[in-house]
């Protein structure tokens, strides 16, 4: 299936029988955009029983590279969905990144610099692969209704939905949603719709976008140059892409003219002097972009949520905007089902938009800092830059303030309510609100990975390195399954640990390599109680079923 052009694709609309019936009729989840964060949640909502109607007004996919880095993170999240394993076949996988300044490289860093990890730190991978790989998996899923050429003219919302009026080539019908999720883009008409809108700063710059077919012998890396010799006083951005295309990004200045700009006798010159005269090149798509850093105040209202795009919106410099939408998609999905089912209460929703705005907030600061380095708009702040350019070749402190875009990371939900405050002392990133770390482990003696037993439930970790713990947590692991709210218990076995006498409602897998219990500081006997999203939500260095209740009550909103 790789050899699809899902460029080309086009989909049918088709009529639905509910739109001639009398009365409106009730699904649980409408999802508004089949991008990539539409899908995802749709995919998340389903595969956790949810039946998910995903509107679009479109009959294609996405055309040109757009979004192509795709981070660790987000990988991660897809294969628990199916298909981080097709992204990271077809995509260029890559941990290194060179900043040159001028003629010289000043600084090299690796983004993932230990082994024991699963996934790469990045893929580079056109967002048209991405956007037809979930297109595909969301096909394939009964839960989902992919509805194209469905067009979202109103809402109405009362106390337990909304009504959503939708325009299609065959007329106009209405359907009814308890819960409707806004992932429809930067422009999100569903935002204008309930007359909202996004805050924020709005960058004077603008930027060509060339995607370059060439055979090339440049290693996976990002290559990131300022003020360079062939494109002086700009920066320019290559990455390399599946299919043997590449993509370059030049910053033009804020007065360029975006019609000439495209116009190949322009276009053609540039890549020419970065490539030099004699490479042999086809350009497949070119477009002028500029960019803001921008969210709305609130990403819930009522029964209507925003992910994605629509609620946040970051410059392109350091992968933060479809990998930030993919990460609300997974925050949302749990806490959704749980509500729907009335195991938790509708304030849960709340702490997503706490939870996600305050990943917004981190990711705006941050893009926006990367942008301030490299497009300065003064003098002084040119000065600054070059100078810590200059200094990064030789002097380690400087490296740390060269930003050419620093590359998304997951946010940690540090403050979140979820949260069951240590009580013990711990070292290490695995604080209630990080995201769980991966580690290669066995499981029925055979080789696989830490974050494949998270598999969407709550899960219960206890580490028992050495030998099984006594019958009685034995029991008690095992009952946590026949919780209202179940909660998966593994146990993390050592190599020599016999773990035949353990319950065979219990997972056992083995730390092999001790690689797990070192990233998660644990010590026999230490428990992690991790949240569907795989995010920590408590820890502690002995396991007590009533500390393991009462975290749970907190995580689902309870406390």
């Amino acid at each position: 299936m790789g050899d699809i052009d899902y460029q080309a694709m086009e989909f049918a609309y088709e009529k639905r029988a509910e739109q001639d019936a009398g009365a409106p009729a009730r699904h649980p989840v409408v999802v508004v955009g089949a991008g990539p964060v539409g899908l995802t949640t749709a995919l998340d909502l389903a595969r956790r029983g949810l039946r998910v109607v995903v509107l679009d007004d479109d009959y294609r996919l996405s055309t040109g590279s757009r979004a192509i880095c795709f981070s660790k993170r987000t990988l991660e999240i897809w294969d628990r969905l199916g298909v981080g394993q097709r992204m990271t076949d077809k995509g260029v996988s890559w941990n290194v990144g060179k900043v040159f300044f001028r003629e010289q490289e000043v600084w090299r860093f690796d983004l993932l610099p230990e082994p024991g990890h699963r996934r790469p730190a990045f893929i580079n991978l056109q967002q048209y692969y991405a956007e037809g790989f979930l297109y595909e998996q969301a096909r394939a899923e009964p839960n989902i209704d992919l509805r194209w050429k469905n067009k979202v003219a109103g809402l109405e919302q009362d106390a337990d939905g909304v009504a959503v009026s939708i325009e299609t080539p065959e007329g106009p019908y209405t359907l009814r949603a308890d819960w409707l999720i806004a992932c429809d883009g930067a422009r999100s008409p569903v935002r204008k719709l309930i007359g909202q809108e996004s805050h924020g700063r709005i960058f004077r710059d603008r930027f060509l976008i060339a995607d370059v077919k060439m055979k090339a012998d440049f290693p996976a890396e990002r290559w990131f140059w300022f003020d360079p010799p062939f494109h002086p006083n700009q920066s320019v951005l290559l990455h390399m892409q599946p299919d043997n295309v590449w993509r370059i990004d030049f910053q033009l200045g804020w007065n360029a003219d975006p019609v000439e700009a495209v116009k190949p006798e322009n276009v053609l010159p540039r890549i020419r002097a970065l490539l030099g005269p004699d490479t042999q090149f086809d350009l497949e798509w070119v477009s002028v972009y500029t960019f803001a850093c921008e969210r709305m105040d609130a990403f819930r209202h009522g029964r209507v949520v925003f992910a994605g795009d629509s609620a946040h919106r970051v410059s392109p410099f350091g992968a933060r905007g479809a990998n930030s939408g993919v990460q609300d998609a997974e925050n949302l999905a749990w806490k959704l089902k749980l509500v729907t089912d009335g195991l938790a209460p509708e304030t849960l929703i709340d702490t997503y938009s706490a939870e996600r705005e305050h990943a917004a907030d981190e990711n705006i600061l941050n893009s926006s800092r990367a942008t301030d380095f490299i497009t300065p708009k003064s003098e002084i702040s040119r000065s600054f830059r070059n100078a810590v350019l200059n200094l990064a070749k030789t002097h380690p402190f400087a490296r740390s303030l060269v930003n050419s875009g620093r590359l998304s990371l997951p946010a940690t939900y540090a403050d979140s309510p979820l949260n069951t405050p240590d009580t013990a002392a711990f070292s290490g990133r695995m604080r209630p609100g990080a995201v769980a770390l991966d580690a290669p482990v066995r499981a029925g003696g055979e080789p696989g990975w830490w974050l494949s037993q998270l598999d969407g439930d709550f899960v219960l970790a206890l580490f028992c390195p050495d030998q099984l713990p006594d019958a009685a947590t034995l029991r008690a692991l095992a009952a946590l399954r026949l919780a209202p709210v179940p909660v998966k218990a593994v146990l993390v076995a050592g190599p020599q640990c016999d773990a035949a006498g353990a319950p065979t409602d219990i997972t056992v897998v083995s730390d092999a390599d001790g690689l797990l219990a070192a990233r998660y500081d644990a010590r026999p006997g230490t428990a992690y109680l991790i949240r569907p999203d795989q995010h920590i939500a408590a820890r502690w260095r002995a396991f007590d079923g009533a500390a393991v209740a009462a975290a749970l009550n907190r995580a689902i909103g309870r406390a």
